[in-house]
């Protein structure tokens, strides 16, 4: 059973070099961005996350919703391992699968083929389970005999395909969305949403970040609200 426990959780980055001062202005003139807190000299400290305590259970279709600059994109990463907690402490059962940037681990000068291994192997899948599903990623990135060559010749959109399919090949317990990640052209990206959608169908717990009311109310069978690295609430 897949199940995420996340008790008074607290995520901060120190800046240094920073006027504490001017930057606390800033980002108060903008309304976004976690707590700012004025440190020793020219140490600020940003609080992304202040606090957070969330029960996510099997079955469970959450949206987090908020402001740019929330703490929603910054909890996705924390889930997934990539950010470490200041405080607090994060359960987690189950294997977590994130497409939060796809293109990371992703080498220009690689082949399409190469690149399949070293994303896969960033998303922890093993040889053999990247080979098993090597050309089922190859036939859906469409790329022809271009999966061959180096990802330096490939368009933005051809890069973005693969990228998105190696992404969406492992099946995990966990899988965290941000809204912002590309699926290549236009005449891509219904077949990239039907290929989220079986993700969503036969993935036990699913995180989704957006902006968008409508993916919220098609996809989510719960909302949490983040504000300033604050939870609001959660329904």
């Amino acid at each position: 059973m897949a199940h995420i426990s996340i008790e008074n959780l607290t995520v901060e980055f120190a800046i240094f070099g920073a006027n504490s001062r001017s930057l606390k202005n800033q980002l108060l003139s903008q309304a976004t961005g976690g707590r700012v807190m004025s440190g020793i000299r020219d140490v600020v400290t940003v609080r992304a996350i202040d606090g957070l305590n969330l029960e996510i259970n099997d079955g469970d279709r959450v949206g987090l919703i908020g402001h740019n600059g929330s703490g929603k994109t910054t909890l996705l990463r924390v889930i997934a391992g990539i950010y470490k907690p200041s405080g607090g402490a994060l359960t987690i059962e189950g294997r977590v699968g994130a497409l939060l940037d796809p293109t990371s681990g992703m080498d220009a000068e690689s082949t399409g083929i190469q690149n399949i291994y070293l994303r896969g192997y960033m998303l922890g899948m093993s040889r053999r389970e990247i080979a098993s599903k090597l050309d089922e990623i190859a036939d859906f990135a469409e790329l022809g005999d271009f999966i061959e060559l180096p990802m330096r010749t490939y368009s933005a959109g051809m890069f973005a395909r693969l990228a998105f399919a190696v992404s969406t090949a492992a099946q995990k317990d966990i899988l965290l969305i941000d809204e912002g990640i590309g699926a290549g052209d236009a005449g891509f990206r219904k077949k990239a949403q039907r290929r989220i959608e079986s993700l969503f169908d036969r993935t036990p717990i699913v995180i989704l970040a957006s902006h968008s009311e409508s993916l919220i109310s098609e996809f989510c069978s719960r909302r949490v609200l983040m504000q300033h690295g604050l939870l609001q609430s959660a329904s």
